[in-house]
């Protein structure tokens, strides 16, 4: 005989008991095993008599706290919501879902359903996600350093990045695979995307990387289609002691990390992290990292995200202020520097500083037009023919347009790495490793759980 799920209903004050009790009476009628009732406020037509649902009740001071604590308890895969404005409004009825999805149980309302994504257990090796709330972020920068870290540290890394350009069939990339600018224009002339992350990262960090694709984001980061199953399959056949499991957009690699990292720039509305399903990722992290946190404006709104996540996150991740800075792949000192990049323009003049006061090159200008090819040309023209060097992030554009213009005008390219770094210049290395160590005792308890 089948087993059947256990369920935990979701219940308010607003509803008189007698109307509650008749709807989780309906419930088990249809098959529900109600195990517990939790009462998430609300009082108008609760009276003074005990709370009689005919399955037990728990009043629940804080609710998302008490969900997460319930679901663990009972065992429970389903959670059943029953309330409804104003108790449960919006933004929290998202929260309660996050709890419930982050825990492995369904979310079920009268017209709406969330179902934790799909996200197998790892094998073969300890793996550390890098993921976000959305596109450009600093996830690639975060995972390039976390990879370099771990290299240094002798723990073997490989990468496996996912992409909405990301190859048709899993794609390894050797640490010395010899990516030129030469070698990535050959490629794109022959119609492959010669700027995938998996290239970008086996060219900024020296280690082995696999890429694939993917396809459609969902609420909680569920992929619609990808061949991240087949990726896994090829990363661990190369005998990595850690993998770096990068993410896509605010998608999230579908396999069981055994740590996250979770990458926020300071500029998103904090409730976006904390509502809705930012506050299932931020549930993941087990490190987060805050990136562009410039001058004043950079602090105060990294002070508003980090109270934020002290007032809704129900864990205690660490959190740790960043900043993004160029890094040419290639010296640059004393010569005349164009750069092309996706940062915004308010970053040029730091970004200039950094290269001029640390990397010793002189620069030119910068182009901030690196998602906009047309534009990008136009920049090209304007300081291309005073300059010594071309240094672009790998990005598409980065080798159609700006590495190829170089080619043909006997320009030299240098491709650049965004490395983050704390507020007092320092890598982030000892916060990266700690996360790997993480993963690597959560790797070796699991197995031995399993074994």
């Amino acid at each position: 005989m089948a087993t059947v799920p256990t369920s935990i209903v979701l219940v308010d004050g607003e509803h008189y008991p007698p109307v509650t009790a008749r709807a989780i009476a309906r419930m088990r009628e249809a098959g529900e095993h109600v195990v517990l009732a939790l009462l998430v406020g609300g009082g108008e037509k609760l009276g003074t008599r005990a709370l009689d649902l005919g399955v037990p009740v728990r009043t629940a001071h804080d609710p998302e706290r008490a969900l997460a604590a319930a679901i663990v308890e009972t065992g429970a895969t389903r959670v059943l919501d029953l309330s409804d404005e104003p108790v449960l409004h919006n933004t929290r009825r998202f929260r309660m879902a996050s709890i419930a999805v982050w825990r492995e149980a369904s979310y079920v309302g009268p017209d709406f359903v969330f179902t934790p994504p799909h996200r197998p257990p790892m094998c073969g090796a300890a793996s550390v996600a890098v993921i976000g709330m959305g596109k450009r972020t600093g996830k690639t920068a975060v995972s390039g350093a976390a990879a370099r870290a771990y290299r240094h540290a002798g723990l073997a890394p490989v990468i496996v990045a996912m992409g909405r350009g990301g190859p048709a069939e899993p794609q390894a990339v050797a640490a010395d695979a010899g990516l030129t600018p030469e070698t990535l224009l050959e490629w794109a002339d022959r119609g492959r995307h010669a700027a995938s992350d998996h290239i970008e990262d086996a060219l900024t960090t020296g280690v082995p990387t696999v890429g694939t694709w993917r396809a459609g984001g969902g609420l909680a980061g569920a992929p619609f289609h990808t061949d991240y199953d087949r990726a896994l399959e090829k990363a661990v056949g190369l005998d990595p002691e850690v993998l770096v499991l990068e993410s896509s957009g605010a998608s999230i690699p579908p396999a069981a990390a055994d740590a996250t990292i979770l990458v926020v720039d300071v500029h998103i509305d904090p409730v976006d992290l904390h509502g809705y399903f930012g506050l299932y990722r931020l549930l993941l992290a087990d490190l987060v990292v805050l990136t562009m946190c410039e001058g004043d404006e950079g602090r105060r709104r990294a002070e508003a995200i980090e109270a934020a996540i002290a007032e809704h996150c129900v864990t205690r991740p660490e959190i740790v202020r960043a900043v993004l800075r160029p890094h040419p792949l290639a010296d640059v000192a004393g010569k005349r520097l164009w750069l092309a990049t996706t940062a915004p323009r308010q970053a040029g003049p730091t970004l200039a500083a950094h290269l001029e006061h640390v990397h010793g090159a002189h620069v030119l200008g910068i182009s901030h037009a690196l998602g906009d090819r047309r534009q990008l040309a136009h920049d090209l023209g304007e300081h291309a023919p005073e300059t010594d060097v071309l240094a672009v992030e790998l990005k598409a554009a980065g080798v159609d347009v700006v590495t190829r213009f170089g080619a043909e005008h006997g320009i030299e390219t240098v491709y650049v790495d965004n490395r983050p770094l704390t507020l007092d210049g320092d890598t982030l290395d000892p916060h990266l490793l700690s996360v790997a160590h993480l993963a690597r005792r959560r790797h070796a308890t699991a197995g031995e759980e399993h074994g």
